[in-house]
């Protein structure tokens, strides 16, 4: 097959590099994000020499090629379109930019704030420092040490839309110092500090108003400190309206007609439409959330602390801190104790595993993990633990309810975000033993729970993976192909995957494992990896070739959960540890672990018999059929000269 050639015509049957955004592959499939799948012409593609078949799937385009060869023709892709080969970070992007605009909205939101919370955290922890040392030594209210350490830990919060907005314009590809224009606006001098409003109000005092849009309505000419949402508004649009008048203007006046029209347009509209709408806005969503703690009994609390864990599963947890900066603004923060108690409580129920368990490679990952989240930092002790035991997630959910409806009652809060655990007694300088007992109530439910729950299913289904025991030596025979994994043996046509089941890559079986762990099927020399880990293809010496594919889309795991032990141009003998692998966590992901393994050059053989039902490592599981008797296969001119 010439390479080259196929990659060319898949480069423009896909609508050339206009209608790239990235490509990568895997072992078997070219996948491609397109901006416009409709201009694919996915009937001409199939047609292409090389294509095995061609479908649509997780916003991706995958061309399946086949192992051993599927490498070379994204080589020459690459190669052809002028692209680079798509990073971790490409690929995440891609995917999320075919997301429905709610999830973009969130995820838009994350990243707008996870870069400016080392400042917020910063600020928070200072003035929980601040009020605590007060606290001891009350005259240093008084002292200029306290001034200038008060405005050190004030600034972050005083100017927190500039922030913002610098943030957002990097996230939506303007000019950051255009959005901190933007931000400075928005909190200029010459507007009423949004924090002296009320003041002004008691006493009776007005407030400077403006007249606007042809004297249709006034405005009140206040700041948006403490303000989120209309900032991040205000920054979108403004990155709109540059790009538009980058490809507009002529580059002779672009310098100096966009950033003008720019700032001056989104300034405008900023104070007169995007500032009071969006801030009226917001101000609702305040007061919904604020009314939900406030439920009696901490029942609202509860339900917030025992969903707060789905949301950081589905990584939209960023979007509280909407909520909790415009808490600040207006008091106290009453959001952090529900976060907190919910980490404290995956905490816990992770750090009763870790004690529990007896499988010492998953203890090593679960107590460092419980310690993780009692600091503030739950993911590891989530996705690396919990969620994939199911129990000691739910666990948590009840902990974290339990804590939440008590800091509710306390009336706990905090002056800061970004800070829960243990180092948010620092931004809870004003309930010290309030909040002790919310994170104690939290640590209790969820470690008892989970300890009296959570059995050690890392024992019940074996040792991990690498402590599998070894697989015993055996003799080859050549056309065999032997059980790379214990398990169950099922048809190829059975596997949950529609390219495998219609053995477009090659005839052979699936097998349901038991065990983590993939040994050679046979004597031969490693002929593909992936960089992911989950697949690797084997040719053996009398030219069969062999694809072992761990689970379904497994590619989407990007490596998390497997290990290879082996190298494209390795010599392996049968029986040798290829990949391990976590089952527990490809379930947890919802990938099937069904494991494909396929003769890929099947064509060449007259057809397979296999063994189906359950096998152990290296038991004889396909056969290769040539149906030539050695008479028969001989050709005519050996017949001719034994004559």
């Amino acid at each position: 097959m010439d390479n080259r050639k196929c990659a060319q015509e898949i480069y423009e049957l896909v609508g050339k590099r206009e209608n790239l955004v990235s490509a990568a592959h895997c072992a078997t499939r070219l996948r491609l994000v397109t901006n416009d799948n409709s201009k694919v012409d996915m009937k001409k593609l199939e047609e292409v020499e090389g294509v095995k078949g061609v479908f649509s799937s997780n916003g991706q385009l995958q061309i399946i090629i086949g192992t051993g060869v599927v490498n070379k023709v994204y080589d020459e892709f690459l190669s052809i379109s002028g692209m680079t080969a798509a990073t971790k970070a490409d690929v995440k992007a891609a995917a999320a930019a075919k997301q429905p605009l709610p999830f973009r909205m969130i995820k838009a939101l994350g990243d707008v704030f996870v870069p400016i919370l080392p400042a917020i955290v910063a600020a928070g922890l200072m003035m929980g420092l601040l009020e605590g040392m007060t606290k001891i030594w009350p005259d240093m209210a008084n002292s200029g040490t306290y001034q200038i350490f008060h405005l050190f830990s004030n600034a972050a919060f005083v100017f927190l839309p500039i922030l913002i907005a610098v943030s957002a314009a990097r996230v939506f590809g303007g000019n950051i110092f255009l959005g901190a224009v933007i931000g400075m606006i928005m909190v200029h001098t010459d507007l009423v500090n949004a924090w002296s409003v009320a003041g002004m109000l008691e006493n009776g005092e007005k407030i400077p108003q403006a007249v606007v849009w042809f004297g249709l309505y006034k405005i009140n000419l206040t700041g948006y400190q403490g303000h989120v949402i209309p900032v991040i508004i205000a920054v979108w649009f403004m990155c709109l309206l540059e790009k538009k008048l980058h490809e507009k203007v002529p580059e002779m006046i672009d310098l100096f007609v966009t950033p003008l029209v720019t700032v001056l347009v989104t300034g405008y509209l900023t104070l007169t439409i995007f500032g009071p709408v969006f801030s009226t806005l917001e101000e609702w969503i305040l007061i919904a959330v604020q009314w939900i703690i406030k439920i009696p009994y901490g029942l609202g609390a509860a339900v917030a602390g025992a969903i707060y864990p789905l949301t950081v599963v589905a990584g939209v947890h960023h979007m509280y801190n909407t909520v909790e900066a415009r808490m600040l603004s207006t008091g106290k923060n009453t959001w952090m104790p529900i976060a907190s108690s919910a980490n404290f409580a995956q905490g816990a129920a992770c750090f009763a595993v870790a004690l529990k368990t007896k499988n010492q490679k998953f203890k090593n990952l679960a107590l460092p993990s419980s310690l993780s989240a009692f600091l503030g930092i739950t993911e590891p002790a989530i996705f690396g633990v919990n969620l994939r035991l199911v129990k000691p997630l739910i666990c948590g959910m009840i902990g974290g309810a339990c804590g939440a409806a008590v800091g509710a009652m306390l009336g706990i809060g905090a002056t800061a975000y970004g800070v829960t655990g243990l180092f948010g007694f620092l931004t809870c300088a004003d309930f010290i033993w309030q909040y002790a007992i919310m994170l104690a109530v939290s640590f209790a439910v969820s470690f008892t729970l989970s300890w009296f729950l959570h059995h050690d299913k890392t024992e019940e289904d074996g040792e991990a993976a690498e402590e599998a025991p070894a697989a015993p030596e055996i003799t080859c025979e050549s056309g065999k192909v032997y059980a790379p994994i214990k398990g169950n043996v099922i048809p190829s046509a059975q596997i949950p995957d529609e390219t495998f089941a219609a053995g477009v890559l090659g005839e052979g079986i699936g097998i349901e494992p038991e065990e983590g762990v993939v040994y050679a099927p046979f004597d031969g020399e490693i002929s593909s990896t992936t960089d992911t880990k989950h697949a690797v293809g084997i040719s053996s010496p009398d030219g069969m070739e062999l694809l072992i594919h761990v689970g379904v889309n497994t590619v989407a795991m990007e490596g998390d959960g497997f290990e290879l032990f082996c190298a494209e141009g390795d010599k392996v003998k049968a029986g040798q540890k290829l990949i391990t692998f976590d089952i527990d966590k490809i379930k947890a992901a919802g990938y099937s672990t069904t494991t494909a393994v396929l003769v890929t050059n099947s064509d060449d053989y007259a057809g397979l018999e296999i063994k189906e039902g359950a096998c152990e490592p290296l038991d004889c599981v396909i056969t290769l059929r040539t149906d030539e008797p050695a008479e028969e296969a001989k050709t005519e001119e050996a017949k001719t000269e034994e004559a």
